[in-house]
């Protein structure tokens, strides 16, 4: 019985806490369809309105969210195929290469990690506006291809690999190219999809930098756009608002569910291991 009881409360604060998370997903797509009198009524009404298509139609043709997605995407895509052949490429070094202070040097890689982009945001705009990349891809491309959570995931992955596979790939003959591509990467697409799934959402959701960085619409993200939505007008409508947040949810709701296999067996076997 007193398993019985436990399994009870477990499941039951399981579902409270997943009814916590969802409930402004579940008000956002909610109001996405109200008018602004129906969102401001009182008491407030919890159903569906009537303007789901003029809100829709209107945060995407007339705000250019459209635009703005499509430059998300691009800029998420290239940030996660980089990062992951970068992250890949530094652990193998880091695991299977011998060389001075290779332990100071892992240490330092761990030691950004408690160095967000944002404190290093004046240097890095310098830098940036230096090399003449204001306005431009590369300034929301190159600066976040470094990955020291990548390089630390891969690394653990690779420690666990047997030996006998590496010495069996040396005595074949196998230089380190073909090691890395026909032995490590087959035997790391769940990490692979993890870090890809992780990479694609934080990038996706930039919107700090690009604020500062960006100056020309036509290459400002997505974020961004759903901050003008509500920007320079007397009367927010949140209708369209919550519209346009809704649309902007779903690229990386379906990048998170094609990969979710493995992103789940990912970190699973780094927790059994």
């Amino acid at each position: 019985m007193n398993q019985k009881y436990k399994s009870v409360i477990v499941h039951t604060g399981l579902i409270l806490a997943a009814i916590i998370i969802a409930a402004p997903v579940f008000l956002a797509l909610i109001f996405s369809t109200q008018t602004p009198a129906q969102i401001f009524s009182y008491p407030p009404k919890f159903t569906f309105g009537t303007a789901i298509v003029e809100n829709y139609l209107t945060a995407w043709h007339d705000f250019h969210l459209g635009r703005y997605m499509l430059n998300s995407f691009y800029i998420a895509i290239a940030v996660m195929a980089g990062k992951t052949v970068l992250s890949f490429s530094a652990a193998m070094v880091m695991v299977y290469f011998h060389f001075p202070l290779k332990s100071w040097i892992f240490a330092f890689i761990l030691l950004t990690l408690m160095m967000p982009t944002e404190i290093m945001i004046v240097s890095l705009f310098e830098l940036v506006t230096g090399l003449g990349w204001s306005n431009s891809y590369a300034a929301l491309i190159v600066p976040f291809l470094a990955s020291a959570t990548g390089t630390f995931l891969f690394r653990q992955h690779f420690l666990q690999i047997p030996s006998s596979i590496v010495d069996a790939s040396r005595i074949d003959g196998a230089g380190p190219f073909r090691f890395a591509w026909s032995i490590l990467l087959p035997m790391s697409m769940n990490v692979v999809a993890a870090l890809a799934v992780i990479e694609f959402v934080y990038m996706w959701n930039q919107y700090l930098w690009p604020l500062i960085i960006v100056r020309e619409s036509e290459r400002q993200v997505v974020q961004v756009g759903l901050r003008m939505m509500s920007a320079g007008q007397d009367a927010t409508n949140w209708g369209i608002v919550m519209a346009g947040s809704i649309i902007t949810l779903l690229p990386a709701l379906i990048v998170f569910l094609l990969l979710q296999e493995q992103f789940s067996r990912g970190f699973a076997l780094s927790q059994e291991k």
